[in-house]
């Protein structure tokens, strides 16, 4: 049984901490409360009416004090964030570069709304792909909010959650969990139990634990936020969807497809609705839809939403984004259990090409598309390559997740297999023995993974004539597959 972790990369869109400055001697009254009209909109989800607002505002700052005051790149800011929201970063980067550029000139250096151009510049970095870029203007920004609002003010907490994100995105987790943890302690100790800033912080150390495999302190963590965004945002608030969209992946993970089913297509049908069809998070809720009816085999649902997801990625962010790689990591997936071996190879060659590229040789998603072309190769008979790609996946994993993370049990899993296919009885049931280990801890005793433990290490048993044990393990599988159904 071949069992692929839920890709569930949605990145950190933490609002940035846009710091309007009063109209003294500036662009006047009108603009200042277009401003604050503008970034209201934005927060309702309203971004059509946004944009408008937004756009009045940047021509009265124009037309009041010049192309180059201050408070024209406030509303240039702005603006950016609006085109970020709508996919739009080659539009936003040129604005954020540009409402940067004027404040260097005009501010001093430690200037908090210089903090703030360098935040949103570093999260549109962030979102494609350009981490060193984006780590360095990060924690320029932080080391200027802490400076000027102290240690436990509210945009130190945005400017620590942005940076966590950051690290998460990487694979460092245990550099992001205590940035994560000391930014949701700012932000209930300012803003009480309810606020939309908790909700994303908490989702944000959630999906943290999720990639940890730590279900059970992933699953409060989204529960709560979600009940604080159902409380406090409109029902098709993208956050609200991002809510949905995240407890899907974590129940998919612990095998409760029926659950997880209509939580992403009410996310699916909520970013529709708010961004239209072409924005990234509309492909990640197509691909993890998608990848929900590939793993209860139901192909013919899941083929055109993988193809809408990769063309998707592909207009918006460019072929070499890793999400592009995403993409063609589960489309690969797709053609391969179709018989397409040959096209499903080219797919997870390109994937693996781009993660490597993008995230670096260390990355978790680096290590899911090196082991699913271990496993094509392998099924081709390429056993020595199959090898070295498992043994590399391993590596990755040993050195970055927990040490009964799911996906950690999925390396020795397959690599047992790879044993078994090649004769050495030994070898794979050592591995299968661990892999089974690591999932009843992790998973819990009814898990289909856990299932596919038992099931393979029976066949190592049979191969090895104790047929005892092999028919008690295939009866407690064929229990947990009844389960499944």
């Amino acid at each position: 049984m071949k069992l692929r972790p839920v890709f569930a990369l949605f990145f950190f869109i933490v609002c940035a901490f846009l710091l309007v400055a009063h109209a003294q001697e500036g662009a006047g009254i009108e603009w200042e409360v277009l401003n604050e009209e503008a970034m209201t909109l934005n927060d309702a989800g309203r971004y059509d009416r946004a944009f408008v607002v937004a756009r009045k505002a940047l021509e009265v700052a124009e037309e009041n004090v010049g192309k180059d005051h201050p408070d024209v790149a406030t509303t240039l800011n702005i603006l950016a964030g609006l085109y970020q929201v709508q996919g739009d970063y080659a539009m936003a980067e040129r604005l954020y570069e540009r409402a940067l550029a004027i404040r260097e000139k005009a501010l001093a250096p430690d200037h908090p709304d210089l903090a703030t151009s360098l935040n949103n510049l570093a999260l549109l970095y962030h979102l494609r792909g350009d981490y060193d870029q984006a780590k360095r203007l990060y924690k320029r920004s932080l080391a200027i909010i802490e400076k000027v609002f102290g240690p436990d003010s509210s945009p130190v907490a945005l400017g620590l959650n942005n940076l966590a994100g950051l690290y998460e995105t990487q694979g460092e987790y245990a550099a992001a969990e205590p940035l994560y943890r000391r930014s949701l302690a700012i932000i209930e100790k300012m803003s009480g139990p309810e606020d939309p800033e908790l909700a994303r912080g908490l989702n944000n150390l959630a999906l943290l634990y999720q990639k940890w495999g730590d279900y059970v302190q992933a699953m409060a963590l989204y529960k709560r936020a979600l009940a604080i965004r159902k409380k406090v945002l409109a029902p098709d608030h993208p956050d609200l969807a991002m809510s949905l969209h995240n407890l899907a992946t974590l129940y998919e993970q612990q095998g409760g497809y029926d659950v997880a089913e209509p939580l992403y297509q009410r996310a699916l049908a909520i970013f529709e609705k708010a961004y239209g069809p072409d924005h990234p998070d509309v492909a990640m809720s197509l691909d993890n839809l998608a990848l929900l009816y590939f793993e209860q085999g139901d192909y013919a649902r899941a083929m055109p939403l993988y193809e809408r997801a990769v063309a998707i990625r592909e207009k918006v962010l460019g072929s070499d984004h890793p999400l592009v790689a995403m993409s063609l990591n589960n489309l690969a997936s797709f053609y391969e259990e179709q018989g397409d071996e040959d096209r499903a190879r080219a797919f997870y060659e390109r994937s693996v090409a781009i993660f490597e590229k993008a995230l670096g040789p260390d990355h978790p998603d680096l290590a899911t598309s090196l082991n699913n072309l271990a496993l094509l190769c392998g099924k081709q008979g390429d056993y020595s390559r199959a090898e070295r790609l498992y043994k590399r996946a391993l590596a990755i994993r040993k050195k970055v997740l927990g040490p009964d993370h799911p996906d950690l049990a999925m390396s020795l899993h397959n690599l047992g297999g790879l044993y078994y296919m090649r004769g050495d009885y030994a070898q794979a049931e050592s591995l299968f023995e661990r892999a089974l280990a690591m999932r009843e801890k992790s998973l819990g005793p009814n898990h289909p993974a856990v299932a596919a433990s038992l099931e393979s290490l029976a066949l190592v048993y049979r191969s090895t004539h104790r047929e005892g044990q092999a028919d008690r393990l295939e009866q407690r599988a064929a229990i947990i597959r009844g389960f499944e159904r």
